[in-house]
C-alpha cells in the first residue's frame, strides 16, 4: 500500500461573531403637566346682624327696668336682702369655686328650680331649722367666669325671678328677701282685730238701750242679727261673715215707702247710724235683690241685755 504523506490539519477559523450596534433607549416619556383648572373662590359673604324688632326692644327694656341690683343700703351684714316684689328680677352676683346661698322665706316650701344653664352651673339646695322656722335654701356655684343664665324658683307662696352673673371673684355669699305685702296683711289684720275688740260705743248701760226691732224680709248671709238704739244712734250687728263679702247700703224708709240712703259708719261687724229711725232696709244684689227691713217698734220698755 502506498504511502501517502498526510498533510497537516488545517488550523481552525475563529468564528467571529458579528456585533450589531446597540439599539438606542427609548426616549422616556414625560407626560404632560396636569391642567388644574383655577378656583376662584367667591368673596367672603358678610351678614349684618338683624337690627331687633321694636318688640324685642320692648322686652329688654322691661328687664332692665324690673332688675334690682345689690345696694350698699339692702345688706345684712353679708346678706343681700331685697324688698320682694312680684314680677321683678333680682341680680345675683357668682364666681367660680364660691357658693352663693338663696335664702326663701321661714316656712316656704320649695316647688321647683329651673335654669337656664344646667351645665356649666351647680345648682341644689337644702334646709336649715325645723318646725316653722325651718328655711329652704337654693345654693348656687358657676364652672367658670364670665356666664349669665336666670334661675327661676316657685314655691308654695310664690315665683322668684333671678339673673344670674358669674366673675373672676366677686360672689354674694347670700341673699334674702324682706315680704312688704304680707306685712301690710298682717298690720291691716291686726288692726282689725283691734277694732273688733273696741267696744261700739263708750258710756252706756243696759237700761239706756232700745231692743225694739224687729228683723224681716230675706235671708241673705249677711242678714242683721239683731238693732238696738240708745235713743242718739241706732245700731244694727251683723254675723262675722259680713267682713268677707260685700256690705249691703241702708236705705230709710219714709212714711210713704220713699227710700233714701243714710249715712252710717262701719264699725268692727256693727252699722252705726247717727239718728234714729222707723224702719229702714238693708239690699243689696242687681238681677236678684236681697231686702232685709228693720223696723222700729213702739215698745220703749223693751229693754233687755243683748243675747
Amino acid at each position: 500500500m502506498p504511502a501517502f504523506a498526510q498533510t497537516p490539519a488545517a488550523a481552525p477559523v475563529p468564528v467571529v461573531a458579528s456585533v450589531q450596534p446597540a439599539s438606542p433607549s427609548p426616549a422616556p416619556v414625560v407626560a404632560p403637566p396636569a391642567v388644574v383648572p383655577t378656583v376662584v373662590s367667591p368673596p367672603p359673604v358678610r351678614y349684618r346682624p338683624r337690627p331687633p324688632s321694636l318688640a324685642e326692644l320692648r322686652v329688654r327694656a322691661a328687664n332692665r327696668a324690673a332688675t334690682l341690683e345689690p345696694a350698699t343700703g339692702g345688706y345684712l351684714n353679708a346678706v343681700q336682702v331685697y324688698p320682694y316684689s312680684d314680677g321683678a328680677i333680682y341680680h345675683v352676683f357668682t364666681a367660680p369655686g364660691k357658693v352663693t346661698d338663696i335664702a326663701l322665706q321661714p316656712s316656704e316650701n320649695l316647688g321647683a328650680v329651673a335654669s337656664g344653664d344646667t351645665v356649666r352651673w351647680v345648682i341644689g339646695d337644702t334646709a336649715s331649722g325645723s318646725g316653722d322656722t325651718k328655711q329652704t335654701h337654693v345654693l348656687v356655684k358657676p364652672f367658670t367666669a364670665g356666664l349669665a343664665t336666670n334661675v327661676v324658683i316657685t314655691t308654695d307662696r310664690r315665683t322668684y325671678h333671678l339673673s344670674l352673673t358669674s366673675t373672676d371673684h366677686t360672689a354674694m355669699s347670700a341673699l334674702s328677701w324682706t315680704y312688704p305685702a304680707d306685712q301690710l296683711i298682717a298690720l291691716k289684720a291686726a288692726a282689725e282685730q283691734a277694732r273688733a275688740a273696741q267696744p261700739i260705743a263708750s258710756g252706756l248701760t243696759v237700761d239706756q238701750l232700745h231692743f225694739g226691732y224687729v228683723i224681716s224680709g230675706d235671708q241673705p248671709a249677711w242678714r242683721p242679727l239683731r238693732a238696738f238704739d240708745d235713743g242718739r244712734q241706732t245700731y244694727i250687728e251683723f254675723p262675722a261673715s259680713l267682713g268677707v263679702g260685700e256690705a249691703p247700703p241702708l236705705f230709710l224708709v219714709d212714711g210713704k215707702g220713699t227710700a233714701s240712703l243714710v249715712n252710717y259708719r262701719v264699725q268692727g261687724r256693727y252699722y252705726v247710724v247717727d239718728r234714729i229711725f222707723d224702719i229702714a232696709e238693708l239690699r243689696l244684689g242687681l238681677k236678684h235683690q236681697d231686702v232685709v227691713r228693720i223696723s222700729r217698734t213702739g215698745d220703749t220698755g223693751n229693754r233687755r241685755r243683748p243675747s
